[in-house]
């Protein structure tokens, strides 16, 4: 698709609107691909919009160098005008900062129930998120960046993108996000249960709070002959399954991210030959003796990459889950749903609800164990969910299939 714009170079910058779309509307520019054109210094230039969560390219944008202020690119972005930088690197980074601690100032008090300061708190973050991906930077065809000091990323830019293969442009909060994620990923996450390290990929969920992680170590095991893990994610529980002796486990995602991450993990691990790892949306076919499942905890749309690990709108995932684990369990088999309780303490879902969901899916609970999170978040007294956050329990459901079912 192409995408047409007018720009001015400084030393004054001024915002011309789009003079022609030929393809598409411009509320209609999304997602990875658009073609940006545009002149600038009296030069017709292109360049391909990149975007690794679904960033809308943008319709607006200028140029701008190091003297550009915080406050100017404040205001430029809440007015939704992209800002394509050209100048010092690091200069970017720092006013990116300056422009998220004016976005922090200005998100305000989320106050009444408990459910409403929820909302409020996702709106303040979605509208956070929107100004802060307007600060733009280029990459050259290979992924270097044509900016005075910058560092090295294509490693970075290679685990969150398809190959840069030509001029591109791309939101600097996503490429800081790309190189904290490459160094996750090349220094990985120590895991207290496998004595051992996780590596995380860009868009897997990162298991760094890990009393999920223990109740599933510490769950005695209806049987080690097979066990399924249903959205395996970097594969950390199918690989404490393995490693407390089930003999095979089938490991799951709908990402083929995810899928990538988990196969390279449980082959570091030694894991491979007992664990394999499939591209599939929820269940394997047939019956294991023990199905695993850690569905995202929270009933809210997803809104980022990263945040379907946190969001499920409307519980689909976890209603898809109940729904099919009576058919793909053993007579005898377990299924161990992992699930915090902070969407209750939220006021998004209640414990009848869930109780109820369990029984329409004509299973019942064996025994539930219970662990409290230690993340830093709960301390945090400042924290607009803080008076939800000290409540939270996570749990492991025990569940089987009612009898005569």
């Amino acid at each position: 698709m192409w995408l047409s714009l007018n720009l001015e170079r400084f030393p004054v910058a001024r915002i011309v609107e789009p003079v022609s779309v030929p393809v598409t509307k411009l509320d209609a520019v999304v997602g990875d691909g658009a073609l940006i054109g545009w002149e600038e210094n009296g030069t017709e230039q292109t360049a391909r919009w990149r975007t690794a969560n679904d960033v809308p390219a943008p319709s607006r944008m200028i140029v701008i160098e190091d003297h550009y202020t915080a406050k100017e690119a404040y205001r430029d972005a809440s007015q939704g005008v992209a800002l394509l930088w050209r100048g010092d690197f690091q200069n970017a980074r720092q006013l990116l900062e300056a422009i998220e601690r004016r976005t922090e100032s200005a998100e305000g008090a989320t106050g009444g129930t408990t459910a409403e300061a929820f909302y409020r708190y996702r709106q303040a973050r979605a509208h956070r998120a929107r100004i802060l991906s307007m600060l733009l930077i280029p990459l050259e065809a290979g992924g270097g960046v044509p900016l005075r000091r910058p560092p090295e990323i294509r490693e970075a830019l290679a685990g969150a993108y398809d190959a840069i293969d030509e001029p591109s442009l791309v939101s600097l909060r996503e490429v800081i996000g790309a190189i904290g994620a490459n160094e996750w990923r090349r220094k990985g996450i120590h895991v207290d249960a496998l004595d051992a390290s996780i590596h995380p990929h860009y868009g897997a969920f990162f298991p760094v709070r890990s009393e999920y992680v223990d109740l599933v170590a510490q769950a005695p095991l209806p049987a080690t002959d097979l066990a399924f893990d249903i959205g395996t994610g970097t594969g950390v529980l199918a690989a404490v399954l393995a490693r407390r002796g089930v003999s095979r486990v089938v490991a799951t995602d709908s990402e083929e991210r995810a899928v990538v991450c988990a196969r390279e993990n449980l082959a570091r691990l030694g894991l491979d030959d007992r664990v394999e790892v499939e591209l599939i949306d929820m269940f394997p076919p047939g019956r294991a003796s023990l199905v695993v499942c850690n569905p995202p905890w929270v009933p809210a749309t997803s809104r980022t990459l990263m945040d379907n690990a946190v969001y499920d709108p409307k519980s689909r995932m976890l209603l898809r889950f109940l729904g099919g684990l009576a058919l793909h369990l053993t007579p005898d088999g377990e299924g161990w749903l992992v699930l915090s309780d902070l969407a209750e303490h939220l006021g998004l879902r209640t414990r009848e609800w869930l109780l109820g969901a369990i029984e329409n899916a004509g299973l019942v609970v064996l025994e539930r164990h219970d662990i409290r999170p230690t993340h830093p978040r709960v301390g945090d007294a400042n924290d607009p969910l803080h008076a939800a956050r000290v409540k939270e329990v996570t749990s492991l459901w025990r569940l089987a299939v009612m009898s005569g079912k």
